[in-house]
């Protein structure tokens, strides 16, 4: 028997632990309750975000009629937010809950029915630099003989200032001897436009770019890449134009990389799929996206299908600025003579040092220029036998 001072305790400890199993599931299925509330408010609240933001680049900023558009949905998602709270907003208190998430839904569902039909066009009044489009011929008696049309070659001066020069190309696919990749970093050590250039025995490089077809007066906004701001250009171009002005016109950090270790049928594949993306964009245009569809992840998902998919896929991707060091880790930044660290090839491989003395007077002649960002750079040799069946050898 335990004391009488003791028994009231003893008493309580038996009730709590009687009880015990009762409470939890009550107090499970309330955190449940509040967790799932939670969810679906921030599930709400970023579905209005989403829809806001495809007002606001889709209609235009400071336009009466986005602002219109987008109250009604803010204003619904504002009274479900209140009456959650418990606050009664008086003229539409005989409104249930149900219906107002019925009513935002639909207003939610229209907005992205109208995204998914929005589909991107040839003709708008393009800034000159993208103004044409790219296509090619093969000789008839030749396919390695390839003629493209609309080349840019232009002589810039300012940022905004060229004088405007297409041209047409013919190169010979036999004589292709090898790939540099391009960053441009144009937004801190992450952020960098890619680029790939051909090089030729017998020719000077050629450079292909994927990117944004601004129209006159539109900028580039990474957050409008994801909501149909920009239809997606493919340009082939002269070094002397699109690295120069790049490094000396807008003042951006470029660095050159050749590649090694590469067979020639993955380099004459890599530019066959460049050929296959000018046609689908000729019949067919594109959207540019930010994030799976922008100038770094075009080219890996190209060069994983002419590499056989050796390539692993890597966060690096969509980090354009860190590209280099993936391609360093992947073997593929190695000197035939000896082995650079990242520091030594960022050093070597920046261009801005090489062409800062350099005016648009001095950069007329193509080949020039192009040996001279090169300067200081191995120029490695295609291997006998493709890497990718080299490497499936235990």
């Amino acid at each position: 028997m335990l004391p009488p001072a003791l028994r009231p305790i003893a008493r309580r400890l038996r009730r709590a632990v009687t009880t015990a199993p009762h409470r939890l599931p009550t107090r499970l299925r309330s955190w449940r309750r509040l967790l799932l509330r939670v969810v679906v408010a921030l599930m709400l609240l970023l579905s209005l975000i989403w829809l806001l933001l495809l007002l606001w680049f889709q209609l235009g900023s400071g336009q009466v009629l986005t602002y219109g558009l987008a109250a009604v949905p803010t204003a619904l998602l504002g009274v479900m937010g209140a009456r959650a709270c418990g606050v009664r907003v008086t003229p539409l208190r005989r409104v249930s809950m149900r219906q107002l998430m019925a009513v935002y839904s639909a207003v939610w569902l229209l907005g992205a029915g109208w995204f998914l039909s929005i589909a991107p066009m040839q003709t708008r009044d393009w800034q000159p630099e993208v103004g044409e489009r790219l296509s090619y011929t093969r000789a008839a008696d030749n396919p390695d003989i390839v003629t493209l049309h609309n080349v840019r070659n232009f002589d810039w001066r300012t940022e905004s200032l060229a004088e405007t020069r297409w041209q047409t190309r013919t190169v010979d696919l036999s004589t292709l001897s090898g790939i540099d990749i391009v960053n441009s970093y144009w937004m801190g050590p992450k952020i960098a436009h890619t680029l790939v250039s051909f090089r030729f025995t017998d020719a000077r490089p050629l450079t292909f770019s994927l990117e944004i077809r601004k129209e006159k007066g539109e900028s580039f906004s990474a957050l409008g890449g994801f909501f149909k701001q920009y239809e997606l250009s493919l340009i082939a171009a002269e070094e002397r134009d699109i690295i120069y002005t790049r490094s000396n016109v807008r003042g951006e950090q470029v660095y050159l990389f050749p590649l090694s270790g590469i067979h020639q049928s993955e380099v004459r594949g890599l530019f066959e799929a460049y050929l296959q993306k000018a046609d689908d964009l000729n019949r067919t245009p594109e959207w540019y996206n930010t994030l799976t569809s922008n100038c770094t992840s075009i080219v890996f998902d190209m060069a994983r299908v002419v590499s056989g998919n050796r390539l692993p896929y890597d966060y690096r991707i969509w980090v354009s600025g860190w590209l280099p060091d993936y391609l360093y880790e992947q073997q593929l930044l190695t000197p035939t003579s000896q082995k650079w660290s990242m520091d030594t090839w960022y050093l070597r491989a920046h261009i801005n040092p090489k062409v800062t003395s350099l005016t648009y007077q001095a950069n007329t002649d193509a080949a020039v220029f192009s040996e001279r960002i090169r300067q200081g750079l191995p120029t490695p040799k295609l291997t006998a036998t493709a890497r990718a069946a080299a490497q499936q050898t235990p």
